[in-house]
């Protein structure tokens, strides 16, 4: 079947692809926040990964050719969080971090085997309900001191638990 959406990549192209070169991804971690704008809760998404693994990620995906980081963002927010989840782009879309993955391990605290990639991480404050969608078997909210404690780091793979501990230090709250 030929893909036909402008943008998207067959199979076999996306793995040479990923063979050759860096890909641009984007990261959100889902937080909720008081009236005064003080982070009170971040949203980790539980899923299953290939190898049957059960672990907590961020929301993240690939930007398509010719999309904007914004609409990037928004559409991986919505595919992940549902279409009534509500975020709150920041109008400044300066990432709290960039992280670089690489498919060698120990070469940043970020590892992906499958790829070079490069990822623009955001806090993206969502204000509607979450329903987890695509391969999300659920969201759960987690208060900051949860988010950052030991049990919950270890449940994230790849590096994604160090990009967490740099999102809520970003948002005021080290640990």
């Amino acid at each position: 079947m030929t893909e036909t959406t402008p943008g998207w990549l067959t199979t076999d192209e996306l793995d040479t692809a990923r063979s050759r070169m860096p890909i641009l991804y984007v990261e959100a971690v889902p937080v909720r926040v008081d009236d005064s704008g003080e982070v009170t809760s971040i949203g980790l998404l539980l899923r299953i990964g290939s190898e049957g693994t059960i672990s907590r990620t961020l929301v993240s995906g690939r930007v398509m050719h010719h999309e904007r980081v914004r609409d990037a963002l928004l559409r991986h927010l919505e595919k992940d969080l549902g279409p009534v989840a509500l975020p709150r782009v920041p109008a400044s879309l300066q990432p709290f971090t960039v992280a670089e993955y690489f498919p060698t391990a120990g070469i940043t605290p970020f590892h992906d085997p499958r790829q070079h990639a490069v990822s623009l991480a955001y806090v993206v404050p969502v204000t509607g309900d979450c329903r987890p969608r695509q391969d999300a078997l659920d969201l759960v909210w987690f208060s900051p001191q949860e988010a950052a404690s030991p049990a919950v780091q270890n449940e994230m793979p790849g590096g994604q638990g160090t990009l967490l501990k740099q999102a809520l230090a970003h948002v005021g709250h080290t640990y």
